[in-house]
């Protein structure tokens, strides 16, 4: 009769419980870590509405912050900047849709000068991007 303590083979398995173990800290560490990289490099307060839908691609890409610069697809840009590239983009592309995101601290006025800059230019299809209540 063999005892438990006379082992004649070697033990050939391999422990993944250490593995697993330093797969599951790594695993919070960046759960932990991401919303720290994922903070959106412009901050814009948007307006809350209970309807609306969200835009996948989005070709202009206008944001107006709280403080009143203007940004055109994530950089500092003049209105005669957001005009000159707004019709660089629309012709490249005649069906091209503008996406608006404006502070809700923002004057109405300047959403609409920035929206009669885009549609001066030829731009037909217009969006405001809000955040969902």
């Amino acid at each position: 009769m063999k005892n438990f303590g006379d082992q004649e083979d070697p033990i050939s398995e391999i422990n993944v419980v250490p593995l697993v173990d330093i797969i599951l800290v790594v695993l919070i560490i960046f759960m932990v870590t991401a919303p720290m990289f994922m903070k959106p490099a412009i901050k814009v307060n948007l307006p809350k509405a209970s309807s609306g839908e969200s835009q996948e691609e989005t070709q202009l890409s206008i944001t107006l912050g709280s403080d009143g610069r203007a940004f055109f697809n994530g950089s500092l840009a003049t209105d005669d900047d957001i005009r000159i590239k707004s019709a660089e983009k629309l012709a490249k592309n005649p069906e091209i849709q503008a996406v608006i995101a404006a502070d809700k601290d923002v004057p109405h006025g300047r959403v609409v000068s920035v929206m009669d800059i885009i549609k001066t230019v030829g731009v037909k299809k217009f969006a405001i991007s809000i955040d969902k209540k």
